[in-house]
């Protein structure tokens, strides 16, 4: 009963810590994207398809940002799910697709601004999510304990 207690409620501040993460990430893109239009930055990019330029607006910039977290999440929980040393697994993968989301940066058609607060807003999104989402606590997985009648089969306590 106080393993499945502390797991209930491990779980909920795992669940809150990473939402918590999550909204502080989308907050934080927010805050750079507002920052660049009060310094009166054109956050325009021309991906070179022949496509009008596409505006860098601020849903776009929350609707992205909240998606891409969103997958970052869920990703640490099926790997936690499905691997040992999960946590140090996702951060290398996170770090890879941090590196990774520069690419297109580079190979858009922007002013060097716009391209700089579209950098600064990946790494702003790295800054909150890697650290609040590897360190946020989960429950220990249980040991398996032998059932209480005599001899009896190994169960695992996890509910």
């Amino acid at each position: 009963m106080t393993t499945t207690s502390q797991s209930v409620l491990t779980g909920t501040s795992t669940r809150r810590v990473r939402a918590i993460a999550v909204g502080g990430a989308t907050l934080a893109t927010g805050l750079v994207w507002l920052v660049a239009h009060l310094l009166d930055i054109d956050l325009r990019v021309d991906q070179r398809n022949g496509q009008p330029p596409t505006i860098v607006s601020l849903p776009l910039v929350i609707g992205s940002t909240l998606a891409m977290a969103l997958l970052g999440w869920s990703a640490l929980v099926v790997l936690e799910r499905y691997v040992r040393r999960a946590r140090t697994i996702w951060t290398v993968i996170a770090i890879a697709v941090l590196m990774l989301s520069f690419v297109p940066i580079l190979g858009v058609e922007a002013t060097s601004s716009t391209k700089s607060v579209l950098s600064l807003m990946h790494l702003a999104v790295a800054a909150v999510l890697i650290p609040m989402l590897r360190r946020s606590p989960t429950a220990p997985l249980p040991e398996a304990q032998p059932d209480s009648a005599a001899g009896g089969p190994i169960r695992s306590t996890r509910t």
